[in-house]
């Protein structure tokens, strides 16, 4: 048997956190590191798939509309395989081991599992797919079979993106821009901060969130008398930011605060994309500060160790900006870093951690990334 690889990057979102699932704008890079699935075709119609990550292979059929979710890291794959058996008879199975290359939480790490999952069954099934065919598919993998109302940034950053360049993303209707580098610009790398504490968004307060600002929206577009549909489909993007200004009083703190934090992450971002084609490193980087502050302020997420990671981030020098990555609910920090800081970046942040969370000593880890291609299916 001939055997494959299917391999899916990890990205960062510098700027647009929490807003995507409101059809907000974007900013993002892949990185260096991400998903690997080494497999062989199979002739029967089934998956057989083992994880170095966790524990416990799994097996299931494809084509079958009786697939149930079972609670655990295999739902991302059944899922996928589910939405792509729905629009594509799947003849061929796959024999394969998944292995990411760093701890999980915060890159989104579930849609680079799914994304190379998709691309491997689609190869063995002789399936090809448009790079937006293979991003809604993921996301609706992750929606509905999963259960995580995430919005489309994670698998349009880990499929879109290319190396240094920066990915200008409006989810409102997926149309992107890649910004080069400007050569103007001092040289970077991208820092991971693993907190050492994993993470899932199944179960966690994401989905709260995302109700919230949905609320919001609704609350806002009644007070004004606009016309709304179903609570599902309300958005903040829909809402204008003069509406927002003259109704927020009315809204339940939360709910303010959510609404708060999406209007100033779209501005964020703008100003952000800008700073990057000037060159201005120092201006986007204080803007991902800004960004960060708000999740813990207004998006109110960030656990105590992430929340003492941005705190020692921000204080660090030769750190242009850094925030949560992903939801903020445990998982990791990046950080955009000046190179030639990197061994002092490296030992303060470890050094201050520990000393807050001594216990975390054997997870915690630090990781210099590069940005990279999106994935190639």
């Amino acid at each position: 048997m001939v055997q494959k690889t299917a391999y899916c990057p990890y990205r960062i979102c510098p700027l647009g956190a929490h807003s995507d699932h409101q059809f907000g704008k974007i900013t993002g890079f892949a990185i260096d590191k991400g998903v690997r699935i080494t497999y062989t075709v199979s002739t029967e119609p089934t998956v057989r798939m083992e994880s170095r990550n966790f524990p416990d292979a799994v097996q299931f059929p494809l084509n079958s509309p009786m697939l149930q979710k079972a609670g655990d890291w295999a739902d991302y794959i059944r899922g996928a395989a589910l939405v792509l058996s729905e629009k594509y008879t799947l003849r061929c199975g796959l024999d394969g081991v998944i292995e990411g290359e760093l701890p999980i939480g915060g890159l989104s790490s579930s849609a680079a599992v799914i994304i190379a999952f998709l691309s491997a069954l689609c190869e063995a099934n002789e399936i090809t797919l448009e790079k937006s065919e293979m991003i809604r598919l993921a996301l609706l993998s992750e929606n509905t079979f999963v259960g995580v109302k995430c919005g489309s940034l994670d698998q349009s950053c880990e499929v879109y993106s290319q190396k240094d360049h920066l990915l200008y993303l409006d989810t409102l209707d997926g149309s992107f821009v890649r910004i080069p580098q400007n050569e103007k610009m001092p040289p970077y790398e991208i820092a991971v901060f693993f907190s050492g504490l994993s993470r899932t968004l199944v179960g966690s307060k994401f989905n709260m969130r995302v109700d919230e600002m949905k609320s919001a929206a609704y609350a806002l577009m009644a007070y004004a008398g606009m016309e709304y549909g179903k609570f599902e489909e309300a958005r903040l993007r829909n809402v204008p930011y003069e509406v927002y200004l003259q109704y927020k009083d009315r809204l339940p703190l939360p709910f303010q605060k959510r609404a708060e934090h999406f209007y100033t992450e779209f501005r964020r971002v703008e100003q952000g994309a800008e700073a990057w084609k000037n060159g201005d490193i120092n201006r986007f980087g204080q803007l991902i500060f800004e960004s960060g502050l708000s999740s813990i302020e207004n998006y109110e997420t960030g656990s105590p160790e992430l929340i003492k990671l941005y705190e020692i981030m921000h204080d660090t020098v030769g750190i242009y900006g850094g925030r949560f990555s992903g939801a903020g609910f445990k998982g990791c920090s990046m950080a955009l870093i000046d190179p030639a800081y990197r061994e002092e970046i490296t030992e303060t942040v470890r050094e201050r951690y520990l000393q807050a969370f001594p216990h975390l000593r054997e997870s915690f880890s630090v990781h210099i990334c590069k940005s990279a291609d999106g994935a190639k299916f």
